[in-house]
C-alpha cells in the first residue's frame, strides 16, 4: 500500500469529466451499456441503429496490407478531400473561396481534435462560454500557453450571447480566441442566421480566432427562417456551420470541428475532422505528430462513403425527423411534471439532443440537480447535474456555489422507448416528492 501511494504521489490527480463521473456512479449501482432495466438519459451519444429512411449503416471495416500501415498524421488525403467537398457542397456554393484537402485535418475523435487545437494555440486569452461542454474544463486547464477567460451566458437572456455582447467580451478581455459548442451542449441554444454571420465577421475583424465545436450540426429544430443548409428554406435536411459565413477560408480565423460521433451516429469509430485556414491546419497536424500519431487508417477508409453529400444529407434528414419526435415527447412530459426547459424562446432546445431542465420549482430535495441525479439513480435513470456544465478550469471558482445547481441535462439521444420509460420513472419520482 505504501509503495502504491508513493508511486501515485508522482502524478497529479486528474478529475473525471462530469459525464464520466455520472456513468461511473451508475455503474456502481449495476448499470452497463445495453442493460434492459436502465434508462440512460445522461450519456451524450445518439442511438446508433437504423432510423426510418436513414442512410445505410456501416456494418464492416475491411483490413488489408495498406490499411495496416500508418496513415498520414493529418489524415488520408482522400478523406480530407471528401470533407472539404462536403463543406463546399453545403456551405460554399457560389463562393470564390472554397475549402481543399489542405484545409482539413483528421483526428481520432472530437476530444483529440480539440486537444490538437489547444496544443497549437499561442499565448492568448481564450474565451469560453458558460454553460458549455463538461470536457472543456480539463482541456482548458492542462495547457499553460493560453489563459482561459469565462464568458457568462445569462439565464435572463436565454443563455444566448448576442453579437454585441460578443464584441464587448473580445475587446474588454483582450481575447485572441473563443471556444464554444454550436448547437450548445447542454442548453441546445443555436447561433444561426444573421447572428452567426455577425459572430464570424466580428471575430474576423477583431483578429480573434473562432473555434466552433459543431458536433451537433445535424440536430437542428429552430424556425425555418434560419440560414441553414437545405434544398429549400425550411425543408429537410438542414444543418448549420460557421463555414457558411467565412469570407476567405485561408484568411479568416474560423476553425470548426466535427466528426462521425454525433452527426453520423458512430460514436465508437472515434473519427473527427478540423476545418480551417491552411496555416492553422498545418499547426494542428504538427501537434498530432506527437500527441496521437493520427487516426486509424482502416476507419478513415471505411468513412469515405459516409461523406458523400447525398449520403450525409439523407442521414441528416433521418436524424431530424426521428429526434424532433423525441424532443417533442420530452418537452411534453417535462411540462406535465412542472419542469421548465432553458435555452429556447418556444420552451425547447433549438439544436443538439438535450433538454437543460430547470428543477427549481420542484419540492426539496429534487430542486437540486445533484439530489435529483442521485434519486434518479435509485430508479435506474441517469441524468447529468447542471453544475458540471459550469466549466471551471483550475477550480478557481469552486468556493462559489454554481448558479447551475438547479438544473440537470436530460438526453433524448437513446431510442424513443428508453426515453419514454426514463421520463415515466422521473414523473413517478416527482409525483412521490409532491405527495
Amino acid at each position: 500500500m505504501a509503495s502504491s501511494s508513493k508511486a501515485a504521489s508522482m502524478f497529479r490527480s486528474v478529475p473525471r469529466t462530469g459525464v464520466i463521473y455520472v456513468m461511473a456512479e451508475a455503474a456502481k449501482r449495476g448499470f452497463r451499456y445495453g442493460h434492459p432495466e436502465w434508462c440512460n438519459l445522461g450519456q451524450g451519444a445518439p442511438e446508433t441503429g437504423e432510423l426510418p429512411d436513414c442512410a445505410p449503416r456501416l456494418e464492416t471495416i475491411e483490413l488489408d496490407a495498406e490499411v495496416s500501415e500508418y496513415a498520414a498524421v493529418a489524415g488520408m488525403w482522400e478523406l480530407r478531400e471528401a470533407v472539404a467537398e462536403l463543406y463546399n457542397h453545403r456551405y460554399r456554393r457560389g463562393l470564390a473561396s472554397r475549402y481543399s484537402a489542405e484545409n482539413v485535418a483528421i483526428a481520432s475523435g472530437g476530444r483529440v481534435g480539440l486537444t490538437r487545437i489547444a496544443t497549437a494555440l499561442g499565448r492568448v486569452n481564450l474565451g469560453h462560454v458558460l454553460p458549455d461542454y463538461t470536457a472543456y474544463e480539463e482541456l482548458l486547464d492542462v495547457f499553460r500557453a493560453f489563459v482561459p477567460i469565462p464568458i457568462v451566458l445569462h439565464e435572463r437572456d436565454g443563455f444566448r450571447l448576442s453579437p454585441e455582447a460578443l464584441r464587448e467580451a473580445i475587446v474588454g478581455s483582450g481575447l485572441g480566441a473563443i471556444l464554444l459548442s454550436n448547437p450548445c451542449n447542454p442548453t441546445g441554444r443555436l447561433i444561426a442566421g444573421e447572428d452567426l454571420r455577425r459572430w464570424v465577421t466580428t471575430t474576423s475583424k477583431l483578429g480573434c480566432a473562432l473555434i466552433v465545436d459543431e458536433f451537433y450540426a445535424h440536430y437542428v429544430y429552430g424556425p425555418p427562417s434560419l440560414r441553414v443548409h437545405g434544398p429549400t428554406r425550411g425543408e429537410l435536411p438542414r444543418s448549420i456551420s460557421a463555414a457558411a459565413w467565412v469570407e476567405d477560408v485561408d484568411r479568416d480565423p474560423v476553425v470548426v470541428v466535427d466528426g462521425l460521433t454525433k452527426n453520423w451516429r458512430y460514436p465508437g469509430l472515434r473519427l473527427s475532422w478540423t476545418v480551417g485556414p491552411k496555416s492553422v491546419i498545418e499547426r494542428v497536424g504538427s501537434a498530432g505528430s506527437f500527441l496521437d500519431g493520427g487516426a486509424p487508417h482502416c476507419v478513415q477508409r471505411a468513412a469515405l462513403p459516409l461523406l458523400e453529400p447525398a449520403v450525409a444529407d439523407r442521414e441528416a434528414a433521418a436524424i431530424q425527423r426521428a429526434f424532433a419526435a423525441k424532443r417533442a415527447l420530452m418537452l411534453e412530459r417535462l411540462a406535465a411534471m412542472g419542469i421548465g426547459v432553458a435555452g429556447s424562446d418556444d420552451g425547447g432546445p433549438e439544436g443538439a439532443f438535450y433538454c437543460f431542465a430547470d428543477l427549481r420549482q420542484l419540492p426539496e430535495p429534487l430542486c437540486d440537480g445533484m439530489a435529483l441525479f442521485r434519486a434518479a439513480l435509485e430508479r435506474e435513470v441517469i441524468c447529468v447535474p447542471g453544475a458540471f456544465f459550469d466549466v471551471d478550469p483550475g477550480k478557481r471558482r469552486e468556493h462559489i456555489a454554481s448558479r447551475l445547481a438547479g438544473f440537470v441535462r436530460l438526453s433524448f439521444g437513446p431510442r424513443i422507448e428508453e426515453v419514454e420509460l426514463g421520463l415515466t420513472r422521473l414523473g413517478e419520482l416527482v409525483a412521490a416528492a409532491r405527495r
